[in-house]
């Protein structure tokens, strides 16, 4: 258990635990109470449902077999009337959990296995407290904006180095690669002859497309080796996060196709929507092909950076696949007969 637990000062974040199991609830309600979490502890999900409808929270952990309705229906009814409310799935066996298709429709942010040590569960709820708080950040400032749209963008741009900084400090790997991944998507747009506006999208999407890494643990993002399983189920939920982040706030719904869908594929396999062909927004098509590209010519921890010829091998074969064989096409294009531009790319941000 970890020494901050020590403390009861309330932090002022407000969570309600839903499970049937009383059990469950008085052994939450000592833990999150000595973790300075605001508790209330609900055994009926019905009536779950009606103190979510009155009463503010911040943070909902909720089981996912109930009686007399199960978790994902208590979500499906939460979320008609609260868009916002952070929401953890706790489950007996990961085996019992809903479809991951089911948890990704309804914007449940984790879910975690129950457990008689909740240290896991503590990274969730840290990891989704950092996330709220970005979540306020944005609101402040877009109320901040309403009546000043003569400052709006250079607000915009300062709000958006503001926040990819604090992801930056958290992971020194997308350091770089923001930019890198924004300067690639605008050549790549450029060279499909976008028009101004597309290109301004794809150059603020790609520095903030990484921004719900925020809401990731340390323990995984920072992890000097291979993610097993569970590991890596969690890092796809930060695209999901970042969308979840920004929502609300006027001036970023351009970019939300970025942030939301950069890890789509052209074939439907990819994360978090399973999105297809031409249902992928095309500026989350372009930042696949630019991010992709940059993780490949990136050392990592793990790993050098590989040969431009592996790279451009690569983004051949999982052309029609992965990536949208126009966008490839163009892009190996950019690679063969412009690749200084890249190099200057690079130069710039290494």
């Amino acid at each position: 258990m970890r020494k901050n637990m020590v403390s009861h000062e309330s932090n002022g974040y407000k969570i309600i635990v839903v499970d049937d199991e009383q059990g469950i609830v008085d052994s939450l309600s000592i833990f999150l109470r000595r973790s300075g979490y605001d508790f209330t502890g609900v055994t009926n999900p019905l009536e779950a449902i009606e103190k979510v409808k009155n009463e503010h929270f911040d943070l909902m952990i909720l089981d996912f077999m109930m009686d007399p309705i199960h978790g994902d229906e208590v979500v499906e009814q939460i979320r008609k009337f609260n868009k916002e409310l952070y929401i953890l799935l706790l489950t007996g066996h990961k085996d019992l959990a809903p479809p991951l298709e089911t948890i990704k429709k309804l914007d449940i942010q984790g879910y975690c296995e129950k457990s008689d040590k909740f240290d896991q569960l503590l990274l969730l709820i840290e990891s989704g407290i950092k996330s709220i708080e970005q979540m306020h950040t944005i609101k402040q400032i877009n109320e901040e904006l309403k009546d000043k749209n003569d400052e709006l963008e250079k607000a915009y741009l300062d709000t958006i180095g503001i926040l990819r900084y604090t992801v930056e400090a958290k992971d020194p790997y997308t350091r770089g690669h923001s930019d890198r991944v924004s300067e690639y998507s605008v050549l790549l747009g450029q060279k499909l002859s976008l028009d101004d506006k597309t290109l301004h999208i794809l150059k603020i999407g790609g520095l903030f497309h990484d921004i719900g890494k925020i809401g990731i643990p340390d323990s995984i993002l920072l992890k000097d080796s291979k993610l097993n399983d569970e590991e890596y189920s969690q890092i796809k939920n930060h695209p999901t996060i970042g969308a979840h982040m920004l929502g609300d706030a006027d001036i970023f719904k351009d970019i939300i196709p970025v942030v939301k869908h950069h890890h789509e594929r052209f074939d439907g396999k990819g994360y978090p929507s399973r999105l297809e062909g031409a249902n992928i927004p095309l500026v989350a098509r372009i930042a696949a092909v630019a991010d992709t590209f940059d993780a490949m010519t990136s050392k990592r921890t793990y790993r050098n950076s590989l040969p431009i010829d592996v790279v451009k091998a690569e983004i051949e074969r999982c052309s029609g696949s992965q990536f949208d064989p126009e966008i490839a096409k163009v892009f190996l294009d950019i690679l063969n007969n412009e690749y200084n531009k890249i190099l200057e790319i690079q130069e710039k941000y290494n």
